[in-house]
């Protein structure tokens, strides 16, 4: 007899996600995410994020399943043959971004992001950033209402909104992408290895202030922010058969 998954179930707190929490919980059995081979989350792209670094230390895998609107992250709602699903899932696995950010009182801070990094004009002036990358000056000034850092699972989020490339999931690629850039009024990011160190260092910040965000955890007050792949942690996601995140990020360029 095969194996019965020990499943736990977080769910956000929209109406429907916690309809479905308590629907699939009494049908299915719950158990606490410490002691669950597989974690089900029901709600959105953003409430996924949050599942995914509130678990991070477990390294269980993580089932989405979609109680919010876009779903890019999430599986499609079926309360039926729930432990057949999660046994077929395909497991992709997704490094983070880690930013460390230096703040107008000398404090430094970090953060991990799944999508990105964005550094944004957090007053009513434009933002000048000079932008490193692998400690080389690449861009003297760059006039924008912000620019980010995006990992491939990340770039179909804010990164494509602002018209930065959408990347394949295997690639070891990150996107510099610009948020509405004026000066240099052509320029619209770059294409960097997935092991480059980007800084961004705030010109004029108490004039033009600056805030930081990981996956829209924010931090104001910002001088410089350091970016760069952390290898060592690891995000499990599982997906139906033939709608991985590979797969999604090939759709979404012909949508």
């Amino acid at each position: 007899m095969a194996k019965q998954l020990k499943i736990a179930f977080v769910a956000s707190d929209v109406g429907s996600a916690q309809a479905a929490l308590a629907v699939l919980s009494t049908r299915y059995g719950a158990v606490e995410p410490e002691k669950a081979d597989v974690i089900v989350a029901l709600g959105g792209d953003g409430f996924m994020l949050h599942s995914l670094h509130k678990m991070q230390h477990l390294s269980v895998p993580i089932y989405g399943m979609n109680r919010g609107t876009v779903g890019f992250l999430m599986n499609a709602y079926d309360e039926d043959a729930l432990d057949e699903r999660l046994k077929a899932a395909e497991e992709e696995v997704i490094n983070p971004l880690v930013m460390q950010v230096e703040c107008a009182d000398g404090s430094v801070q970090s953060a991990l992001a799944i999508n990105e990094v964005s550094v944004l004009r957090a007053g009513q002036q434009a933002a000048k950033l000079r932008i490193s990358v692998d400690g080389k000056l690449r861009l003297e000034e760059l006039v924008c209402d912000g620019a980010m850092i995006s990992t491939p699972a990340g770039s179909t989020a804010y990164n494509y909104s602002a018209h930065g490339p959408i990347l394949p999931i295997g690639s070891d690629v990150l996107a510099l992408t610009a948020v509405a850039p004026f000066r240099p009024r052509r320029w619209r990011g770059a294409l960097l290895p997935k092991t480059s160190v980007v800084r961004f260092d705030v010109v004029e910040p108490e004039k033009r202030p600056v805030m930081a965000a990981a996956d829209s955890q924010p931090v104001r007050d910002v001088i410089s922010v350091e970016i760069r792949s952390e290898p060592t942690v690891s995000h499990r996601i599982l997906f139906d058969p033939g709608h991985g995140l590979e797969e999604r990020l090939i759709r979404e360029q012909f949508s």
